[in-house]
């Protein structure tokens, strides 16, 4: 779906964010980019949308350079930025002049998502509040039936009751064609929902695997099972006692705590990364 080949970038000429990176995001997935502040989560999607151009390298979008913005690449994608305005107008209309460009955009579709938020269809824009109109906008990103859909730190701004209500309109739109790619440092918010998992620090790839692969290779727990053979890799106070990170000799199955592994993959950076080269 995306392809980064050799990707160097910075705002400063001295200081590059990115030198050399290649990765590859597949279609079918909803994937998790993560890292801390400032290691380039934001950039990594302007790059991936096209919004900005690389130094060196490319990023592919079906095997065409996105730096290229052609309208037929455009049109099979869309990103949601953390922060962004919207015009004066209804969404009713906004969808009615921006949706043409989209050719398989969805008018059922963007309904259907409205629903899942409470929202109508002639909801003005410039009225709303910043939690209000990043919902109708993800509604009309998800409508758009893109190819590849980045969306950066969505729920910022967002109500606990929207925050799950986000996760089932993604859930709604997904399909087996799409590559849904979320970056966010509240990564309780969308745990749930990510077949992928990429983690980031600046040039770094520290972690980039299916959620199914992590689940065979560790299990997650708040005891030791040190008794069992199994080894600890990484542990952390939790409100039942520590939470702890193990490597997953027995097959066991746990539910993945992204907040656990984000903090291992930062702490035990060789650890994870020996153990999924393996």
């Amino acid at each position: 779906m995306i392809e980064i080949k050799q990707l160097s970038f910075g705002y400063k000429k001295k200081n590059p964010i990115f030198h050399k990176l290649s990765l590859t995001v597949k279609k079918g997935r909803v994937t998790g980019l993560l890292g801390v502040n400032g290691t380039g989560k934001s950039t990594l999607l302007y790059l991936m949308s096209g919004l900005l151009r690389p130094w060196q390298g490319e990023v592919l979008l079906h095997d065409t350079n996105v730096a290229e913005r052609r309208p037929s690449t455009l049109q099979k994608m869309f990103i949601v930025p953390e922060e962004f305005e919207l015009p004066d107008i209804t969404l009713k209309k906004y969808a009615k002049v921006t949706a043409p460009f989209y050719p398989k955009f969805s008018h059922e579709q963007l309904i259907s998502c409205l629903n899942v938020f409470n929202m109508p269809e002639d909801i003005r824009l410039g009225e709303l509040s910043m939690g209000q109109k990043k919902k109708a906008f993800i509604c009309f990103a998800l409508a758009t039936n893109v190819d590849f859909l980045a969306l950066d730190e969505p729920t910022n701004g967002l109500d606990i009751p929207s925050k799950s209500r986000f996760r089932k309109a993604i859930a709604m739109g997904m399909s087996d064609e799409k590559s849904v790619i979320i970056s966010t440092h509240q990564v309780r918010d969308i745990d749930s929902m990510l077949d992928h998992i990429l983690i980031i620090d600046g040039n770094n790839v520290l972690l980039n695997a299916d959620t199914e692969q992590i689940s065979d290779k560790l299990l997650f727990t708040d005891r030791s099972s040190e008794e069992e053979g199994e080894e600890v890799i990484f542990a952390q106070p939790g409100i039942n006692g520590n939470n702890i990170l193990m490597r997953n000799t027995s097959g066991r199955e746990s539910r993945i705590d992204i907040e656990l592994l984000f903090n291992a993959t930062l702490s035990e950076r060789e650890k994870i990364a020996k153990l999924f080269r393996e």
